[in-house]
């Protein structure tokens, strides 16, 4: 079966719509992919064992490599964390909404494919708006692993998505996207900075914003 595709208008008006018809597809354990502030990711409903493991499928993502989470709002991010460490809310305060993914502690019903077994989970509140309407739309996280092959480059755009994943459920066309980088990924687990990944946020910077922050 082809995918559906959902183009979204260049001013945007079509948003909410097209947000609950993606919401929609993701209560049906669909896998889509969705333009995020970096590049294309897969959504799905992470706590939906079907919709993760069909999302590995397509990926043919390796078991032992997490999934990063997405939110709409802060809110969100208390249905799959298990705490907020203090570094984690300097960070947070600093860099959200943005493209810094920030790996805490998971709660206990988050599904162990999805944190690769670590009891652990990455998680961004995005700078999209399209991601933000829809995990608001759907009332729930998503996930966000980029669209593509795993160990491939990632998409950014719908030729590129179809290409790489010819038997996805849906995309949401939003049109080319220019970034460069994907996110930075970093650790607070246990009050504790490490860098995992980095991205468009440069480490050094969030080093700095810390340090500052440590001596206010």
């Amino acid at each position: 079966m082809n995918p559906v595709i959902l183009t979204l208008l260049p001013d945007y008006s079509n948003l909410t719509e097209l947000a609950k018809k993606v919401s929609s597809l993701l209560k049906e354990n669909k896998v889509g992919a969705i333009p995020t502030e970096t590049f294309y990711g897969l959504a799905c409903n992470p706590f939906s064992q079907k919709a993760v493991e069909r999302l590995f499928y397509l990926k043919k993502r390796p078991p032992n490599k997490p999934i990063i989470l997405l939110i709409g709002d802060i809110k969100q991010l208390f249905l799959v964390v298990e705490e907020i460490p203090p570094l984690g809310q300097i960070l947070i305060k600093a860099f959200w909404p943005g493209p810094l993914t920030i790996v805490f502690k998971a709660k206990k019903e988050v599904l162990s494919l999805l944190t690769a077994n670590t009891g652990t989970i990455g998680v961004r509140f995005s700078s999209s708006i399209i991601v933000r309407e829809i995990c608001q739309t759907f009332k729930l996280p998503i996930t966000g692993t980029s669209a593509n092959i795993s160990e491939t480059q990632p998409s950014r755009n719908i030729k590129e998505i179809l290409k790489e994943l010819p038997e996805i459920d849906f995309v949401l066309d939003g049109g080319e996207l220019k970034a460069q980088a994907p996110s930075t990924v970093i650790s607070v687990v246990d009050n504790k900075l490490s860098l995992i990944r980095e991205g468009m946020i440069p480490f050094n910077e969030i080093k700095k914003k810390v340090f500052e922050d440590s001596f206010l």
